[in-house]
């Protein structure tokens, strides 16, 4: 609990005037209050005819509002575009312009010699001033802002990537709205409603201006207590607390939430040990390890297994690896076919393939061609544009997109995200929290189009091949970071994809469940007839879960190879300290390198790169030797350095040692803690650095 803090008197005694200031008219409504005939006067005829007036009209102004207000708070939340600001300042200005002027701006507006009455009236014999649709109009005008700015706010605070992944899975912009936006931002929305219609519920300047105080027409409970002071002041405190009541009643049931504070309803995972991470699966559970594609054919891991790791991928890798190349191609689907009408994608009793034939220009631009059944790991340094990539492929950036897009059938760049036939699992997996986790699975194969009823059932088939079938019916806020994401990858494999966009899935995770999460995602992509690009800036993942590597930096392609090509002759400095290796970009001369920080490195390549070509040396710390005193003999290169920093390193430990004027600016050594001891290597000692020639690998660039 906060504890009490004692307020100045200098900030108190104007605090406590203020509250005076506003509470004393309210309580004088209650002390005056007829109470002894305050039934009788609130059941009078003209009273409640008043009040079922006001009680349509603010209901219609409601309606009214929800049906122009909702899509302009998510225009306002959503798109940008020049006048913007203008704009959110025109639809605030009926909160702040006095009751009377904006009656006069409804006249020359709606009134019969208006900017659009006269055509109303004219064109469709509609008159809108001094009847009960002007009430209507004139309540409207002046608390649809209410909803409006309380929905933009409840709007911005909810990430965009929940609508994303709704259209990654198929979902088109009305239905993810509808099923998607509308219910997270729920909270949000009844606050900017229930403020919306009490605003419509008190009007009376503008109604009174525009519409008049016709009895039964447009005599509304505030008009009405306009005409009661004149004749009845008791009746008119009566009625007044009715709609001091009603007021109140509405900010109290929506405290916290005004102008949509806390209406979004986002989730975290909730914490969970290890015991239940895996659920089912981990226990070997029938069904673990092994992958249905649909709701036909079953891929078993020994029939697509990963080319040198288990003995393959299925032809079209194994052919790419062999030297064909990836102009493999598939049957051609279309985004919304399913292959002769089958559900799983199968093709005349055949396996559906989807190779992935793409260029990416923009902030990222690259060209891809990708064999069907494969896995690419996508890795770089931040702001690389690996997420750019991803989100270019499924069309929902503008600052790169897809100029050609094929999996295995027609072009699909020009068609919008939710036609793709891409699947997106995003970093934190964006389950949808007012969904169970089934409901979660299910969401791709309805927007498909698929009944119910198979759809929930196809969808638990996946939350049990990945091992969380138990969890079918717990919500997302309900599940650990690993079950959530398995549901979310059981949600994309689910909906049905030809291609597979993983950013980051195991990045939220600790080590332990990563590790489990990992063998599992390895397990069920085996199976996967499409290609699956999975971000990464974990070189175990990359090794573990890819077939091919594809470095980028500053949005351009690098490297594209085999994880192991990758590691013996990384092409990128950043890519070889992911790996743990030292690397010095240069030019090499005279059979070494001159590195671009001004230092001389001697090397023993054969054949040495061409002088004057750019070039890469490589080495790993184990071959970095450090020294008390500076080293005679066989090493070439030698140079003084200082400690910097030493990190345990499993059973040994990781030096780094920054090098003076001539030596390469930083080098990492790995040590035993007893050659540390020996050498007494602390942070700030100054060390002698030997690497042989014969341990640096150039690489050409």
């Amino acid at each position: 609990m906060t504890p009490l803090r004692r307020a100045p008197l200098a900030l108190a005694a104007p605090a406590l005037l203020a509250v005076a200031f506003l509470l004393l008219p309210l309580a004088g409504v209650l002390v005056q209050a007829p109470w002894g005939t305050l039934g009788e006067r609130l059941t009078a005829p003209d009273v409640r005819e008043a009040l079922g007036l006001s009680l349509a009209v603010s209901g219609w102004a409601l309606a009214l509002s929800l049906l122009l207000g909702v899509p302009l708070a998510w225009v306002l939340a959503r798109v940008d575009f020049p006048g913007k600001a203008l704009l959110r300042v025109v639809v605030m200005l009926p909160m702040v312009l006095p009751p009377t002027v904006a009656g006069v701006a409804l006249l020359q507006g709606f009134g019969r010699r208006g900017l659009l009455g006269g055509v109303l009236a004219g064109s469709f014999g509609v008159t809108l001033p001094f009847s009960t649709a002007g009430a209507v109009v004139a309540a409207a005008f002046v608390a649809m802002p209410f909803l409006v700015i309380s929905l933009e706010g409840a709007l911005a605070g909810l990430h965009p990537r929940y609508e994303e992944t709704a259209a990654s899975l198929g979902a088109g912009p009305l239905r993810a709205f509808l099923t998607v936006t509308v219910p997270m931002v729920g909270p949000g929305l009844v606050a900017g409603a229930a403020l919306c219609w009490a605003r419509a519920l008190g009007e009376f300047g503008a109604t009174i201006t525009f519409a008049g105080n016709l009895p039964g027409t447009t005599q509304t409970l505030p008009l009405q207590v306009y005409l009661l002071l004149q004749n009845d002041p008791e009746g008119a405190v009566a009625v007044s607390l009715l709609l001091l009541v009603t007021a109140a009643a509405v900010l109290i049931a929506l405290r916290g939430r005004w102008l949509g504070h806390a209406a979004v309803r986002e989730t975290r995972p909730a914490p969970g040990g290890a015991e239940n991470e895996e659920g089912p699966e981990a226990a070997g559970a029938p069904g673990a390890g092994r992958l249905r594609w649909g709701m036909g054919a079953r891929l078993r891991r020994g029939d697509g297994a990963r080319p040198g790791k288990d003995g393959g991928r299925g032809a079209e890798a194994g052919a790419a690896r062999r030297g064909a190349g990836p102009g493999v191609t598939g049957p051609a689907l279309g985004p919304d076919e399913g292959g002769d009408g089958a559900p799983d994608g199968r093709r005349g009793g055949a396996p559906a393939s989807w190779p992935l034939s793409a260029a990416v220009r923009g902030a990222t631009a690259l060209d891809l061609d990708v064999p069907a059944g494969t896995t690419v790991a996508v890795v770089g340094p931040n702001g690389a544009g690996k997420t750019t990539l991803l989100r270019a492929l499924l069309g929902l950036t503008p600052r790169a997109a897809a100029t050609r897009l094929r999996l295995g059938g027609p072009e699909l760049s020009g068609l919008p995200p939710h036609r793709r036939g891409i699947a997106w699992v995003p970093q934190d997996g964006a389950l949808f929290p007012h969904l169970t986790a089934l409901a979660n699975t299910a969401y791709g194969l309805r927007a498909r189009g698929v009944p119910r009823a198979a759809a929930r059932v196809e969808a638990y088939g996946w939350l049990e091949r990945l091992g969380v079938g138990a969890l079918a019916h717990r919500r997302p806020g309900q599940l650990s970071g690993g079950q959530a994401q398995r549901v979310a990858l059981a949600r994309a494999l689910a909906a049905r994809p030809r291609l597979l966009l993983l950013d980051e899935p195991l990045a939220a995770l600790d080590q332990t469940t990563r590790a489990r999460v990992r063998h599992a995602l390895r397990q069920h992509l085996a199976g996967f007839p499409g290609v699956s690009l999975i971000v990464t800036h974990d070189p175990v993942e990359a090794v573990s879960l890819a077939d091919l590597v594809l470095v980028v930096e500053e949005g351009r392609l690098v490297q594209y190879a085999e994880p192991a090509e990758v590691a013996r002759h990384p092409r990128s400095p950043w890519v070889a300290r992911m790996l743990g290796r030292n690397a010095w970009p240069g030019t090499a001369r005279d059979g070494g390198l001159d590195t671009a920080g001004g230092a001389r490195l001697v090397t023993a390549a054969d054949p040495a790169p061409a002088d004057g070509a750019a070039a890469l040396a490589v080495v790993s710390p184990e071959a970095v030797s450090l020294h008390a005193a500076r080293p005679s003999g066989s090493p070439r290169n030698v140079w003084p350095g200082t400690v910097r920093e030493l990190a345990a390193y499993g059973a040994r430990l990781r030096v780094l040692v920054a090098g003076g004027a001539g030596a390469p600016a930083e080098v990492v050594a790995e040590v035993t803690p007893a050659a540390a001891a020996d050498l007494g290597l602390t942070e700030g000692a100054g060390v002698w650095v030997s690497v042989k020639a014969t341990e640096i690998t150039v690489v050409p660039l």
